[in-house]
C-alpha cells in the first residue's frame, strides 16, 4: 500500500519540496491502484487493465498548475463565480430598479379634495399628464433635448465616457446621460455620493439592456421636472404654452429643453430673462450638434407664454386634508391623471367648529376638535389655532394624557362584569400604599354609587373599581373599542387616564358607544355599506341592551348633574370630562343628536410644551366649546323666535314649568354666560379672564365653584 502511505504522508514544507510538488504528486498518483501505470506491489498482484491498454511505462503527464491545482480547475470555478455574481446582480436590480417603476410618475399626481357638498377644500400633488410617444413627436421637439442634455444618446450604451471626461476637465455639466438621469430621478435619492453615482451607472446599464432607446427617451421626457410643480413634457407644454407637445413650435421646444437644468430657477413664469438666456444656450447646442444652422438659430424668437391654468388659491393643505390625503392616495388609481375625490367633511359643520374655537378665550393655549358620525365618518376637524403657523395636527398626531375620559373603559368593564349603576363602592380617601390619588374636589364619603362616582368623576372610586375588575379587563375593553396606543398593565393610575393617545382615537372609542357598534375606524372618504354576508361573519360587536343602557344613563348623568354641566343641551346629550394633573390637558368628549344627525365630538385644550394652565378643567372651557359647537350643529340656536301674541296676565309668579328650556338659557350673545334651572336651584355658568365659574343659588345659599366641579352636596333634611 505504498500509494496510500504516500497520500497521507505529511508534506515537506521546505523549498525543495515546493519545487518538486508536481513530480511528487505524479509519483503518488502512479503508485495508486487506479493509475494506468500501476503494476502491483512487490507481491506482483497487478491492477486489471482494459483490454488493449498499454502495459509499458509511459512518460508522466504535464500541464499548467497554480497553487497546487490545475489551471482548468481555477478557470471553471472563476466562471461559475462570475455567473453567480451576475445572477445576484440581476436579482438585486429586478428588486430595487423594476422597469415598471419607470412607467409611473415620479411625483404623486394632483388630487383635489372636496367636502361632502362638493366644495373644494384642498389640492395637493404635482401637475402631470399622459406620457409622450417619441414616434409621434416631430424632430424639432426631440432635437433640443438631445442637443443640450445628451447629443450622443443614440450611440452610447448608457454611460458616456466622453461626457464624464469633459465634465471632469472643464467642470461644466455633470456628465450624466439621459439614461443616467432617468435612473437618478426614478430609482435613486438626490444625494451626491460616489456610491449613488456607481448605482446610477449600474442601473443605466440595466435600462439600456432591457429597453430600447426610444423607450428610455419616452420615459425620461414623461417624468422630467419642468418647474411650477409640473412634471412631464405633456404637462409642461400645456402649462406654459397651452398646446400638446406634438404641436409645439421649435422655439417653444427649445425653451422647455432649457428648463431641465434648474427648473425652479429657470421657470419662465417666475424668471423669464433667465429662461431666455438658457434658451440661447440650447440654440447654440443645436447648431453644434448640426440640428440648426447659425442663421436658423439666430432667427428663432423667444416664445410667448400662454398660461391658462386657473389659480383659485385653493390651499395645498389643511388639518383635515393632511390627514385625509394618505387615504385618498391609497384609494386613487396609479397613473398620470389628476383626480378629484369627495370626502366626508361637512363644510357647514367645519365652519361651525372654526367659529366655536375662535370665540373661545384660549389665552394662547392650543385647541383640537374632532367631530364624527357613529360610523366613523369625520365631518369636522380642528388641529390647532393656526395651520399656517403650525401644521402639526393635535387631533390626530399629538398623544396626550386623556384624564378622566378614560374612566369610560373602567366603568364599561365593570358593567360587563355584572356591576350596575346603583351598586356602591368606597369613596373614602386612600391613605395607604405607594399610590394615593385624591379627588379633585377634595370631597370623600364612606360609599358612593357607580353612577354618582362617574358623574362626579371620583378618582378614588375609579382606582378601586379598576382594582376589583382587574386592569386586564379594562385594557381589553379599551382595545375592543379601538384604542391601539400602549396601555400599562399593573399601573393603578391607568384608571385616571395617565396613558397617552390621540384625540381621534378617543373620540372613535366614544363613537362605538354612540352607535353601539364597535370598533369604529375613523375615515375621510365614504365607504360602501357592509353587505349582509360580510356583516354576518365580520360585522362589528355590540353591547347588550343592559350594558349599553346603563353606560348611556351614566354618561347623561355626568352632564346633567355632574362635572359636565357646562355642556348641557336642550336635547339629550351624553359625555365625560377629563383633566390631567396640574391642568396640563383638559378634554370633553360626548355625543348628541338622533339618527343620521347624531354627532360624536371631542375637544382638547392644552399647551404644546405640556405646561400647566391655571384653572383649566375639562368641565370648563372644553365643555363650553363642545356645547357651542353641538348646539349650532343640531340647530338649537337657529330656531325662529315665535311671534309675540297677546295673553292674559297669569296673575301670579311664573313657575318653572311655564317656561320652556330652563335647563340652558343663554344670557349673552356669544353664549359664554348661561343660566340653567333645576328643581333645587339655579346655576349661572360664565368665565372671568378665561377661568370658568359656576355660581349656584339654592337652599344652601350662594356658592361659587370652578366650572365642571359638582356643587357641594345638600345637607339631609331635618328630621
Amino acid at each position: 500500500m505504498r500509494w496510500l502511505r504516500a497520500i497521507f504522508r505529511q508534506p515537506d514544507r521546505s523549498a525543495k519540496a515546493d519545487r518538486s510538488a508536481v513530480a511528487a504528486e505524479t509519483s503518488v498518483l502512479e503508485s495508486a491502484p487506479w493509475h494506468p501505470q500501476y503494476a502491483g506491489e512487490e507481491t506482483g498482484a497487478a491492477w486489471p487493465l482494459p483490454e488493449g491498454a498499454a502495459t509499458s511505462a509511459a512518460a508522466p503527464q504535464t500541464g499548467r498548475f497554480w497553487h497546487g491545482r490545475p489551471l482548468r480547475w481555477w478557470i471553471v470555478r472563476g466562471v461559475a463565480g462570475v455567473l453567480f455574481a451576475f445572477i445576484l446582480l440581476v436579482g438585486y436590480l429586478a428588486i430595487t430598479a423594476p422597469l415598471s417603476k419607470s412607467l409611473q410618475p415620479i411625483a404623486p399626481p394632483q388630487i383635489t379634495l372636496l367636502a361632502s357638498d362638493g366644495t373644494p377644500i384642498a389640492r395637493s400633488g404635482a401637475i402631470v399628464d399622459e406620457p409622450v410617444e417619441v414616434a409621434k413627436l416631430p424632430p424639432h421637439v426631440i432635437q433640443p433635448f438631445l442637443a443640450i442634455e445628451d447629443r450622443r444618446f443614440y450611440s452610447h450604451w448608457g454611460v458616456d465616457p466622453r461626457g464624464i471626461a469633459r465634465a471632469a476637465l472643464t467642470g461644466v455639466g455633470g456628465g450624466s446621460t439621459i439614461t443616467q438621469q432617468l435612473a437618478k430621478f426614478t430609482f435613486l435619492t438626490p444625494e451626491q455620493t460616489l456610491t449613488r453615482k456607481a448605482r446610477e451607472m449600474l442601473i443605466a446599464f440595466w435600462l439600456e439592456a432591457w429597453l430600447t432607446k426610444d423607450e428610455i427617451l419616452e420615459r425620461y421626457l414623461s417624468n422630467a421636472y419642468f418647474g411650477d410643480n409640473t412634471y412631464g413634457l405633456r404637462a409642461a407644454s400645456l402649462h406654459y404654452f397651452y398646446r400638446q407637445p406634438e404641436n409645439l413650435r421649435p422655439e417653444q421646444a427649445a425653451m422647455l429643453a432649457g428648463l431641465l437644468q434648474a427648473p425652479s430657477r429657470l421657470a419662465p413664469t417666475r424668471n423669464p430673462d433667465a429662461a431666455a438666456r438658457r434658451m440661447a444656450l440650447v440654440r447654440g447646442a443645436m447648431v453644434a450638434a448640426g440640428y440648426l444652422t447659425q442663421e436658423q438659430a439666430d432667427a428663432m424668437p423667444v416664445p410667448r407664454l400662454d398660461v391658462r391654468r386657473s389659480r383659485d388659491n385653493l390651499p395645498t393643505g389643511t388639518y383635515f386634508a393632511d390627514w385625509a390625503l394618505p387615504e385618498a392616495r391609497a384609494r386613487s388609481e396609479v397613473g398620470y391623471i389628476s383626480q378629484t375625490l369627495t370626502t366626508t367633511l361637512d363644510s357647514r359643520l367645519q365652519n361651525i367648529a372654526r367659529q366655536a374655537v375662535q370665540r373661545a378665550p384660549l389665552r394662547g393655549a392650543q385647541v383640537a376638535l374632532v367631530a364624527m358620525r357613529p360610523n366613523g365618518e369625520v365631518v369636522a376637524m380642528i388641529g390647532g389655532t393656526d395651520y399656517a403657523k403650525s401644521p402639526f395636527n393635535r387631533a390626530t398626531q399629538a398623544r396626550r394624557q386623556v384624564g378622566s375620559t378614560f374612566k369610560l373603559f373602567v366603568y364599561l368593564a365593570a358593567l360587563e362584569a355584572g356591576w350596575r349603576p346603583d351598586d356602591v363602592i368606597s369613596n373614602a380617601e386612600i391613605v395607604e400604599g405607594s399610590y394615593r390619588p385624591r379627588n379633585a374636589n377634595g370631597r370623600y364619603s364612606e360609599q358612593i354609587t357607580l353612577a354618582d362616582a362617574f358623574a362626579q368623576s371620583s378618582n378614588v372610586a375609579a382606582v378601586r373599581l379598576q382594582a376589583q375588575v382587574g386592569d386586564d379587563a379594562v385594557i381589553d375593553m379599551a382595545r375592543a373599542l379601538g384604542v391601539t396606543s400602549p396601555l400599562d398593565r399593573g399601573d393603578p393610575s391607568l384608571a385616571l387616564g395617565t396613558s397617552t393617545m390621540t384625540l381621534m382615537e378617543l373620540v372613535a372609542a366614544y363613537a362605538g358607544i354612540a352607535g353601539n357598534a364597535y370598533p369604529v375606524e375613523p375615515h375621510a372618504l365614504a365607504r360602501p355599506e357592509q353587505s349582509w354576508w360580510d356583516w354576518l361573519f365580520d360585522g362589528p360587536d355590540s353591547f347588550s341592551t343592559r350594558v349599553h343602557g346603563d353606560i348611556e344613563a351614566m354618561l347623561r348623568q355626568a352632564i346633567n348633574r355632574g362635572t359636565g354641566r357646562a355642556a348641557m343641551l336642550r336635547s339629550a346629550n351624553f359625555g365625560k370630562t377629563g383633566t390631567t394633573q396640574d391642568s396640563r390637558d383638559a378634554l370633553f368628549v360626548g355625543y348628541a343628536g338622533e339618527g343620521a344627525d347624531r354627532l360624536v365630538v371631542g375637544v382638547w385644550i392644552g399647551n404644546d410644551d405640556n405646561s400647566p394652565i391655571r384653572g383649566l378643567t375639562g368641565g370648563g372651557l372644553p365643555a363650553r366649546i363642545w356645547r357651542d359647537f353641538m348646539a349650532s350643529a343640531l340647530g338649537e340656536r337657529t330656531r325662529p323666535a315665535p311671534r309675540p301674541t297677546a295673553s292674559e296676565d297669569p296673575g301670579g309668579p311664573v313657575q318653572p314649568l311655564d317656561v320652556q328650556g330652563l335647563e340652558d338659557i343663554p344670557l349673552t350673545g356669544d353664549g359664554q354666560t348661561r343660566l340653567s334651572v333645576d328643581g333645587q336651584g339655579a346655576t349661572v355658568s360664565t368665565s372671568v379672564e378665561g377661568v370658568g365659574l359656576d355660581i349656584r343659588v339654592d337652599g344652601n345659599g350662594v356658592t361659587v365653584t370652578p366650572s365642571g366641579q359638582p356643587p357641594p352636596a345638600s345637607p339631609p333634611p331635618p328630621p
